[in-house]
């Protein structure tokens, strides 16, 4: 299966899990990040290459001359230091972001994960995750 013949579950009443693996345990680190948390993998112990999670959300404002609501927006990273052979780290980031708008209902929202969730694990994203494919 590919991109272009794609087959997801529409979300409703589907579940995502993880298996397997070990625990990343996360602090706060108390880096300020404006709406948000800056959170550290305490299971890395090398400074230069701790893992981290920048939490972030925008909350829905209200337009006084229309009376209606902006999208809320709540957005994730998670980024991996890596040390290059010539001692340079770069940062392999790996970013989830969700807008709504206030009127969508928690179960539509739920099924915007599941569906996001699909979109970075099901096998038919596999070769476009890998090399980009969009076959």
């Amino acid at each position: 299966m590919s991109l272009k013949n794609m087959a997801l579950s529409n979300g409703a009443g589907a579940t995502v899990t993880v298996a397997g693996g070990s625990s990343l345990d996360f602090a706060d680190d108390g880096v300020s990040i404006p709406n948000g948390l800056h959170l550290v993998v305490t299971n890395d112990d090398d400074y230069l290459t701790r893992r981290t999670a920048t939490v972030k959300f925008k909350p829905p404002t209200l337009d006084a001359k229309t009376a209606s609501f902006s999208k809320d927006k709540k957005s994730i990273s998670f980024a991996v230091p890596f040390q290059l052979a010539n001692g340079r780290i770069v940062f392999n980031t790996i970013r989830v972001e969700r807008e709504v708008h206030p009127s969508f209902t928690a179960d539509e929202c739920l099924r915007l994960n599941v569906i996001g969730a699909q979109l970075l694990t099901a096998s038919a994203t596999d070769a476009f995750w890998a090399t980009g494919s969009l076959s």
